[in-house]
Formats: C-alpha cells, structure tokens, sequence
C-alpha cells in the first residue's frame, strides 16, 4: 500500500466512520485516498469526509463527537497554516482530556526546515499542547503510529494525539501488516498497570471509616466520571449510600440533574445551594475532578469543614491544589465499583443531612429579573428545558450564555453537555454540535450560543447546510461580551472597554438565509418565546433562532476570582444566607 492507503485502512480498522478536515497540498495524497477508498463501497461502509469551513472548526468537530460518543474524533488537516489553525482545539481538547487524532500533513522529509511553502515546526508547537505528538520520518512505521495514536488517545486520561506526516511519507510504498503498536518504552506498561490496579481492603476500610465518621457526605464529580463512562456507577454509588452529588461544569450529566440527590453545578457560578452544600459538608469525596480555579477558589477556605478523598485515573493531580486524607488512583468506573463491592455491609443513615441540603434547595433556589419587559435569557432557557425535558445533546459557546444554560437545562444522560470548560474557547460551541449530530443521528442536538462567541467559528452555519445536518442553532444576542461586560461592571466601573456590539451591523438571520436554513427567526417579544422554540425545536433540518435578550442581566451567583464561597454574590434575585456566627451565636443554617 502506499502511506496514504494505510493511513485510510488503519482509521477503517479503528472503527473510524467520520473525517473533519480541510485538504491542502501536503496532505493531498491521504485526501485521495479517502476518495479511492470509498469508491465501490457501500455507504454503510464508507468514511464520511465533513469539510468545514475552517481548521479549527474541523477540530471543534471532532471534539463534539467524541465528547457526545466517547469515540476517537479525527480529524485531517494539510501543513503550515491547517495545522497552525488547529492549535487550538488541540489544546482545548487536552485541557478537557477528550480523544481525537489530529492527522497533519507535511512538506517533504529533504525540505522541513528549509522554510518550504506552508512549513511550520508542528512537533514544537504541538508538543506542549497535545497528549502526545508523532513525526513520522521512517515510512516502516507509519501503520504501527497511527494505531499507536488511537491507543495512546483513548488509554489512560484520554487526550489529543498529533500524527505530522510529511507528504512523502504518505506517497511512499510500503507492506502493510494489519496490526501492532509502534513500541514506547514505559507507557503501555503503566497504561497496564493503571487497568489493573484494585483498592487494597485496608484502603477500602480506610475509605468507609471517613464515610462513617461523617455526619454530612458530599460527592463532588467532575469531568473524569463522563470521560470513564463512570455516571451509572457514579449514581448507583450515590443512591446506595445516600450521599448528595455537585459537578463541576464538565460533571454535567453524570447524575440526572432532576434527582433529588443532584445539587447541580458548584464553583463560581454553581447554584447557591451548591456551594452553600459545600461549605457545609464534613467529606467531600472527589470523584474525577481536580479542583480546579474556577471550582476551589480560594482554596484554604473550600470545604473548610470536611476531610476529602479523592479518586482519579492521574496521579499528577492528587494533592496538587488541595491536600486529601484519602486517595487512589484509577478511572473512575473501575474505583467506583470497586468501592461499592467494599461497601456492601456499609449501613448508616444520612437522612438528616439530605433533608438539610433539600432546604438549602428551597431557600436558595436560582431565580432572576422576572419583572423585566425585556427578554430574560433565564428564561428562555427555563423554557426550552420545559420542551426538551432534559433529552437533548446541548453545545454551548462560551460566556455568559454557557453558564445559564448549565444552570437552567436538565440533563438526564451523560455526554449530552458538551461545553469548552478548562480553555473557554468562544466558537466552540457550533462545530461541536456538528461533531456531536454526526455521531449520534436521530438525536436532538442544540447549539445554545452567544453573539461574541458564535462570530468565532460564523463559517460553520454553511457547513450544516452543506451537509443538511439537523443542528439547531439558539443565538442568545445581548449585542455584547456579556460575561466580559459583567465583570466591567462589577470589577472595572463599567468601562466596556472592547466588549459592546451595539455598532456591529450583522443580521444573523440575513445570514443564515444566505446559507440556506429552511427555519431563521428573531424574536423580540417575551410573548413569542415559547411558540418560536416549539417550532424551532419541530423543525426537521438545520433551524436557527435568534432571540434578542437584555443586555445588562448579571449571571448570578457568582463567587469572584480569588475569593471564597462565604463571598459568593447571590444579585438581587437569589436569597443570600447569613454566615455562621463565632462563638455561641445561634446558627443561621439551621443545622450546625
């Protein structure tokens, strides 16, 4: 075969159905193969090519497939710029541990470092962006590679791996062997022993005597339990011991969030009752998290009252922010289960404490501006969720649009809120929708997105008319930043400096009419919200709908940079709780 044909035959055998990618002259020879490989075969059988609009769109692709499936995304770009422009989502894709292959193409081995026609120093540049990064200079090991690629993106703590492949690699001839891994000294071993590892009866006993001591367990899950494919032992772990759970914004989904033991989101702007949960609790049990800035804060002060376990499949991350008294290291589907093995005789009730975090619920419930003649972003999403009823893959930009929607929308299964949570990539949220449609047909896919955001990665809407993909498009248009607005007006004396849209001319529904949409509506009367989303929501292709919403509301609550969650700002529509008095003051919460 040639490198290109093997290329085509290893994605094949990966089980690859999908390609994103934008072709070029160094990668030419692996676009070609991608045609001669679909010749004569069924459609079954072929690997669809989705050409986007741009590089990066067609890396925010490959992350929303495999962030909805838990499939290696791929995607196939050609030198200098294609890869350049695919920095991005590399790096985003690391940061919130998703696995795609990114397949670059290369000027020839006799010209790099020449600075030959569309030459950039990938390896360099991908090096500290990606999980791992491949140059393929020896045509012998070309196949070995690319299998060695999907392995090392989908073992372990799943993350972006480069292939660079300079064209002449890809035009050579070579034999090709239909199996076997390109050998790396020491990974496969510890990705062995990562795959084996079990919790010893001390450390499980150890585990049960925090719990047991505990008057007010906490589980906090994060992003770890969905990459795991972790939620049903996550819930069956909650459930049998009764123990309330919060999530990080990539937790989302790893428990029903219309459970009465889900508290929804915590951290900066996690719901009131949340946060107040733990502050409150005395074990945190962290599952798949890694308390990061946005979630401890100030970190002295997070669960001040609370000894913490932590569960994790990288060691790098146990104890890096906040100390713990307990830990193990292991995906969070086989921790979890084995757990629940250890605890089969476990009996203690947490009646009391649920009882409590249920009153936190009710007195601190996420409310807004109702009163506004304006149209409030809350609820309009309040009312999607009422249609969708927490069945639907929901995308998101970035901004303040991303936070209301991880605060208003249910999600009853994992993988259905795909959101750029470590990098906050703006236009994220459009082609990962497209990823995300491709890989699960038939199912309602939303790309829930901002103005500032949505302007990012604009090319894309084509690219669902292109392909009449079925994604249905919310613009929530505050003419603006929001969330950088927001933080001018409460950080900076409301110097909108950069962030007010109001002079920008687009009319987005000009646009997507211009591309084709069979369904493009703006809505500006609170009274068309709910009928518009119905018909939105009924449409059978790509749908889009604008709603023009007001462009001063604040995302509450908020506990800003650097401060704790005693400082948690609730606005003027969440009811706020006095603080723990010192001494013998009676206390407020009821429960201490």
């Amino acid at each position: 075969m040639s490198g290109a044909d093997m290329i085509l035959q290893v994605l094949a055998d990966e089980g690859v159905d999908t390609i994103f990618g934008y072709s070029g002259g160094a990668i030419l020879p692996t676009y070609d193969a991608v045609f001669r490989f679909n010749e004569g075969r069924a459609a079954a059988e072929q690997i669809r090519l989705v050409v986007p609009a741009t590089e990066q769109g067609a890396g925010f692709m490959a992350a929303g497939y495999a962030r909805s499936s838990g499939r290696v995304g791929v995607s196939l770009v050609t030198s200098g710029p294609g890869a350049t422009n695919s920095v991005t989502p590399v790096r985003d894709c690391q940061a919130d541990s998703v696995p795609i292959v990114l397949i670059c193409g290369q000027v020839p081995r006799a010209a790099m470092g020449t600075d030959a026609f569309q030459e950039a120093p990938v390896f360099n540049i991908m090096a500290s962006c990606a999980k791992h990064v491949f140059l393929v200079t020896d045509e012998h090991k070309l196949e070995a590679t690319m299998r060695r690629a999907f392995d090392i993106a989908r073992s372990g703590r799943p993350g972006p791996v480069v292939v660079d492949i300079p064209r002449d690699v890809q035009l050579t001839q070579g034999m090709f062997h239909g199996g076997g891994l390109l050998p790396l000294r020491g990974y496969q071993e510890r990705v062995e022993a990562l795959a084996e590892t079990s919790i010893s009866g001390r450390d499980a006993e150890a585990f049960f005597a925090l719990l047991a001591a505990a008057e007010r367990p906490l589980i906090y899950a994060g992003g770890g339990v969905n990459n795991s494919d972790a939620a049903p032992e996550l819930r069956a772990f909650a459930e049998r011991f009764g123990v309330p759970v919060v999530t990080t914004l990539m937790g989302i989904g790893a428990v029903d969030t219309t459970s009465e033991l889900s508290l929804h989101m915590l951290g900066m702007h996690g719901t009131a009752y949340a946060n107040y949960a733990v502050e409150d609790c005395d074990f945190l049990f962290a599952v798949g998290s890694r308390f990061d800035d946005r979630v401890a804060g100030k970190v002295k002060e997070f669960a001040p009252n609370a000894t913490i376990a932590h569960l994790d499949v990288d060691a790098s991350e146990i104890g890096k922010v906040k100390q713990v008294d307990w830990a193990h290291v292991s995906d969070a589907k086989r921790g979890l289960t084995q757990l629940l093995k250890a605890g089969a005789g476990f009996k203690k009730s947490f009646a009391a404490w649920r009882a409590h975090v249920q009153r936190l619920r009710a007195q601190h419930p996420l409310d807004y501006n109702r009163g506004s003649s304006q149209i409030q972003v809350e609820y309009v999403l309040k009312t999607l969720n009422e249609i969708t009823r927490g069945d639907a893959i929901v995308t998101t930009g970035v901004g303040q649009h991303q936070m209301w929607a991880a605060q208003y929308l249910d999600f009853i299964r994992p993988r259905t809120f795909l959101t750029s949570g470590s990098m906050g990539t703006m236009g994220f949220g459009l082609p990962a929708a497209i990823g995300a449609q491709l890989a699960n047909p038939g199912k309602l896919v939303i790309d829930v997105d901002g103005d500032g955001s949505i302007r990012m990665n604009l090319g894309e809407l084509e690219t669902l008319t292109n392909y009449d993909i079925p994604v249905k498009v919310l613009l929530l248009n505050n003419l603006g930043d929001g969330m950088v607005r927001q933080w001018q007006d409460l950080f900076y004396a409301n110097r909108y400096s950069g962030s007010d849209k109001t002079l920008h001319k687009k009319d987005f529904v000009k646009a997507v009419e211009a591309d084709g949409f069979g369904f493009s509506r703006r809505v500006v009367d609170p009274a068309q919200v709910r009928a518009s989303l119905e018909e939105f929501v009924r449409f059978s292709g790509p749908a889009f709908l604008e709603v023009m919403v007001d462009q001063s509301a604040h995302v509450y609550p908020m506990v800003a940079p650097g401060m704790g969650y005693k400082d948690m700002i609730t606005g003027k529509f969440i009811a706020p709780r006095e603080h723990k008095k010192s001494g013998g003051d009676k206390d407020p919460t009821g429960y201490f």
